[in-house]
C-alpha cells in the first residue's frame, strides 16, 4: 500500500475549506453531481418502456455511478486530509 505524503498543514487545509476557490470547486462539482443523477434518473425512468438490460445501458449506469462516487469523493478530500494528519499526529505523540 502507498503512503500518502500530505504537505499541507491541517490549518492550511482548513482555511482551504474555508476558501472562495474551494466554494467555486464545491459548486461546481456538485452541478456536474446533479446532471450525473439527472441523467441517471432519465435512464432508470426510461426503463419502464425500454428494455434496460443491453450490455451498452448497463455500462452506462455504471459509468454515471462511477462519475457520483468521484464527485463525492472529491468533495470529501480535504476532510480525508485533515483526518490523516489528526491520525499521523495521534500516532507521532504515542510514539
Amino acid at each position: 500500500m502507498e503512503v500518502i505524503e500530505i504537505k499541507s498543514t491541517k490549518s492550511q487545509l482548513e482555511d482551504f475549506k474555508e476558501s472562495i476557490i474551494w466554494y467555486d470547486l464545491v459548486k461546481e462539482l456538485e452541478a456536474w453531481k446533479k446532471g450525473f443523477e439527472t441523467e441517471l434518473k432519465s435512464i432508470v425512468d426510461d426503463a419502464a418502456s425500454s428494455n434496460p438490460s443491453t450490455a451498452s445501458v448497463l455500462l452506462h449506469l455504471g459509468d454515471l455511478n462511477g462519475r457520483i462516487k468521484a464527485v463525492d469523493y472529491l468533495l470529501g478530500l480535504p476532510d480525508v486530509f485533515i483526518s490523516l494528519l489528526e491520525d499521523k499526529d495521534g500516532r507521532n505523540k504515542t510514539d
